[in-house]
């Protein structure tokens, strides 16, 4: 079998996701390895996690480059560096451009809270209470020009509870983010590997 599959990070916070991401190719048979974490806030709380598990991490702080062309550009160029093949999006609060993605075609995943094609966009959590849902849960998902509608790679339910509050059903969305996410890295990653042996 190939090498595993070098995966870009990319955040804007605290990176919990992107921390669970780390644990999980800590193993060393799992097919992906986080390569890099990038964030496009400098004092992001993430990149000093990832750094103390001893993986590389940079800031790019958008608002220093002329526009959002640049600030991609920037980060193509970091990506290149590394090597990676594949990015992870966990909690980075910036839409990418079209041009962007197109560049990483089929090689970009997300993690979004709720069931999609459900509850696309932010608040929800808000949103589902507020629509009486008797489920909630997380989507992880293929990256397209449109925002949270790439074809879908595995989700995760969690029941509404009575007495839920924004917070407790964030919370519980959160439990189940950390254990998808890493499962369907590593589903892509085995079929990255997998095209790499057919070429």
């Amino acid at each position: 079998m190939t090498g595993r599959v070098r995966t870009g990070v990319l955040i804007s916070g605290r990176g919990s996701n992107m921390s669970a991401l780390i644990e999980a190719a800590r193993n060393k048979d799992f097919p992906a390895e986080i390569a890099l974490v990038l964030s496009d806030k400098p004092q992001a709380a993430g990149i000093r996690a990832a750094q103390l598990a001893g993986v590389a991490a940079l800031g790019l702080d958008a608002k220093r480059f002329a526009g959002k062309p640049e600030f991609e550009a920037a980060m193509n160029v970091a990506l290149a560096a590394a090597e990676a093949e594949l990015i992870c999006l966990a909690g980075f609060m910036r839409i990418l451009s079209p041009a962007f993605v197109e560049r990483w075609r089929g090689r970009i995943l997300n993690i979004h809270p709720s069931l999609l094609p459900d509850l696309r966009g932010l608040q929800t959590h808000e949103r589902a209470l507020a629509e009486g849902r008797a489920e909630h849960g997380c989507t992880v998902h293929f990256v397209t020009a449109d925002l949270d509608a790439g074809p879908i790679v595995a989700q995760a339910r969690v029941p509404v509870l009575p007495g839920d509050d924004a917070d407790r059903l964030a919370a519980r969305v959160l439990v189940e983010e950390h254990r998808l996410y890493p499962e369907a890295l590593a589903t892509v990653a085995r079929a990255i590997r997998a095209g790499r042996g057919a070429e």
